[in-house]
Order: C-alpha cells, then structure tokens, then sequence
C-alpha cells in the first residue's frame, strides 16, 4: 500500500511525459503549457487509490488516471474560456496567452488524447470504463451549463444549486475513485459505497473552494480572488446570503448582483461576513464530509486499506489554495 503522497507522486513521475505531437506546434503547445504549470492532480490519484483499495495497481490504472487528468485539463481550458478567467493556477490562461479559437481547440484534442489512453487498457473492464467515463463526462457538461445558467436566474434554491455542483465537480471525483475499483475487481456494493464517498467529499470540496475564492489569499489560491463574485455565481456563499441577509442587505446584495463597481468584491465580502457565512459555510462542509466518511467505513476491506482515501480527505477539507 502506498500513502497519498506517495502517489501522488508516482503519478507525476509517470505523467511526466510528452502527451502530444510537435506538429502543428500552434494547436500542441498550448496544451503542453497548460500540462507544465501543473495542479494538484487530485482526480488521477484518486484512481489509483480506488485500484489500491482492493489489491496491487493494475497496470491499466495509470492509463485510465492519465485519460482523467486529461479530461479534467480540457474542462479547465473551456471553463476558463466560459469565465473570462485570466489565472489559472497563478498563470495566464490558455486563451489569454493563445487566443480563444486556438484555446477551444487546444481543450478538444485534449479530451480526444483522453480517449486514446483509454483505449489502451486490456479488454476485459474496458466496456466498464468507458460507461463510466461517458457518463462522467456527460454529466460534467450539464453541471457546467447549469452553473451558467444560474448566473442568469434571479434565484436558485439550495437543492438545486447542490445537484449543480455534484454533476460539474463531485461526480469526476467519485468516478475517478469508481473507474480505479472496477480495474481492482471491486464489488458493485463496495463501489457504490466507494463512488458515494467521492461525491460527498467532492461537494465538501466545492464548499471549500466556494469559501477560498472569497475568502483565500491569491497569493496561495493562484486565482483572482472574489471571481465568483464579479460573475455573479450563485455560489454556496451567495445563495445562503440571500436568504440571511435582512432586507437592507438584501437590497444592496441585490444592486451589486445587478451592477458592477470597482469595489463589487469588497462590498459584497463585508455582507458576506455581516451574515456569518465563513462559519456556516464550514459547518456545511463538515456535515457533508462526515457523510463521506461513513461511506468510506462501509466499505468492506481492511480499514488499514483505507488510509490513504482518510489522508486525500483531510489534504482536501483543510487545504488553503
């Protein structure tokens, strides 16, 4: 068994290779500067450690965790796009540095590499893969069309906007950890336990990252901060705001939302803290990762398995960038 750090870094070291062709450098570049500034490469761990959980990792594994990263990178490059960010990860964005067409299709031949590792795994799970793997994907694009959606509607309840999240972040994260289990040979009624363990600490992750792009320093964020605010998310920060606020709040939180004020972020903040909504924005995520954390002990392996997913829990719940 190895530790969350410790593959973390095995999967660096074998990510740490050229995923595209040289030519036409204008399409392939981009891509291989949006690879080289790196993240926390959450997603593709996670699949080894779904692996890892039920026995030695397979070599199919780290086929499957790189068509991930991969995966994820394209959403990331088409998401930024979609937000108008200008950092990601501390540094320009791909259709800041390259322009928006090269961008767009810099993100679909990303994706199209993901399915060519993919399709090096042994026949035996690949129809099981790929199920999953589809799905995932299908659902990441309804919860990114939905969270631009939202910004348009006047008002999201909780439900809704819970729903949103779970498809455009938690489902990746739980899948990652499913796709690893079905290559380990992992029961359907572990899997489900294991997948539901991923899609609840994915929401107590958005919850987090929600409050970091409020509330963090950019420093170690490596995004502006208060982004969210300038466009409009209903965030979990803003929706529960909305409902706290009294009504001389709610009419400035209103008159922000509608205009746009080179101190929008700050005004917004103030109301924000105003509402207590950094301490209920942690209860919140402690109530979800606690759900996670009875799906992971209804698991049935050894608990000595587990660790590493209690460690990758932890490293998520209390990160600060």
């Amino acid at each position: 068994m190895h530790t969350f750090n410790e593959l973390v870094k095995l999967f660096a070291d074998k990510f740490a290779t050229d995923h595209f062709p040289k030519y036409p450098a204008t399409l392939y570049e981009p891509g291989d500067y949006f690879l080289s500034i790196g993240g926390k490469r959450i997603r593709p761990v996670m699949c080894l450690m779904g692996n890892e959980l039920f026995g030695d990792l397979s070599p199919d594994v780290f086929q499957v965790a790189t068509a991930i990263e991969l995966f994820h990178n394209f959403t990331l490059i088409h998401d930024d796009i979609m937000d108008a960010a200008s950092l990601r990860r501390g540094m320009v964005t791909v259709h800041k540095k390259y322009g928006e067409n090269t961008a767009l299709l810099s993100g679909d031949v990303m994706l199209i590499r993901a399915y060519e590792y993919l399709g090096r795994c042994n026949g035996t799970h690949l129809q099981e893969i790929l199920a999953s793997f589809n799905q995932t994907a299908r659902e990441v694009c309804e919860g990114q069309q939905l969270d631009m959606d939202f910004e348009k509607q006047d008002h999201v309840s909780m439900e809704a906007y819970i729903h949103m999240i779970s498809l455009k972040t938690s489902v990746l994260l739980a899948a990652s950890l499913e796709m690893g289990a079905i290559l380990g040979g992992a029961s359907l009624h572990n899997r489900k336990h294991l997948y539901e363990f991923g899609k609840n600490l994915g929401i107590a992750f958005q919850i987090q990252d929600d409050y970091l792009d409020a509330f963090g320093d950019p420093g170690k964020f490596g995004k502006d901060v208060g982004g969210d605010i300038r466009q409009n998310k209903k965030t979990f920060l803003m929706l529960h705001t909305l409902a706290a606020a009294n009504p001389q709040q709610l009419n400035t939180l209103k008159e922000l939302i509608h205009s746009n004020p080179p101190d929008k972020v700050q005004q917004v903040l103030v109301i924000y803290k105003a509402c207590n909504v950094d301490a209920w924005a942690n209860e919140l995520k402690e109530k979800y990762l606690q759900t996670a954390m009875k799906h992971l002990d209804d698991i049935a392996v050894l608990s000595t398995r587990k660790s590493a997913l209690m460690e990758l829990a932890s490293f998520l719940i209390q990160r600060d960038y």
